[in-house]
């Protein structure tokens, strides 16, 4: 489990692809610490296997549904990637829920200053949106945010310069794909709302001791 508070940016030092799948090899310094083989790191907000360390590096596998769910198949040697280690039982919780199995990809639509913050405009499909509620938490390649503003088909969010500087947000363009990860919590009460046939209602709360 993670958090969305980002450690640092690593820099993608390798990209060894296969038929379908991938090896990445990813320079870094804060992540490496007390980092063993088999530990999990989000990478840009997908949790990873740690399979190999090195001096300055770890290398990681990716799978075929992982490539084609994210925006990791577009990474390239020298792309920047926003890093944090699963979360130890006794850290500060300081952004939200975060399991590092992202739901989808967004695309950045706008980008536009506010005074000292700067405002990022996603547009995703219905089935991520559907999730998202004004307001409500959302981690945008890893990094825990706040939904500022929702529309038909985009939400937005604005950003502090400090969470700009220690991410990969910063180096965001219009037309970038982002990895999504809507908020656990919601998903979950939506599927057991679906699973009751269309709501909860009181006969349903009765019957299963509420």
């Amino acid at each position: 489990m993670f958090t969305g508070i980002i450690e640092e940016i690593g820099t993608v030092r390798a990209v060894r692809r296969g038929a379908q799948s991938a090896v990445l090899e990813i320079g870094a310094s804060e992540v490496l610490q007390g980092t063993r083989t088999g530990d999990s790191i989000a990478v840009s907000g997908i949790c990873l296997t740690v399979t190999a360390l090195g001096a300055g590096f770890f290398s990681a596998d990716v799978m075929h549904e992982t490539l084609d769910r994210s925006a990791l198949g577009a990474l390239r040697t020298g792309d920047a990637v926003n890093l944090e280690r699963a979360m130890p039982a006794d850290g500060r919780f300081g952004g939200h829920i975060v399991s590092g199995h992202i739901d989808g990809t967004g695309t950045v639509t706008a980008i536009r200053k506010d005074d000292n913050a700067v405002w990022y405009t996603i547009r995703v499909d219905r089935e991520v949106l559907r999730y998202i509620i004004e307001k409500g938490s959302i981690a945008i390649d890893g990094i825990s945010l706040t939904v500022a503003r929702l529309e038909r088909e985009t939400f937005s969010v604005s950003v502090i310069p400090h969470t700009a500087a220690v991410t990969t947000l910063s180096r965001r363009r219009v037309g970038d794909r982002v990895n999504l990860e809507n908020d656990c919590i919601g998903k979950y009460v939506a599927r057991l709302l679906g699973d009751t046939g269309g709501g909860i209602t009181k006969q349903f709360l009765l019957e299963n001791g509420f």
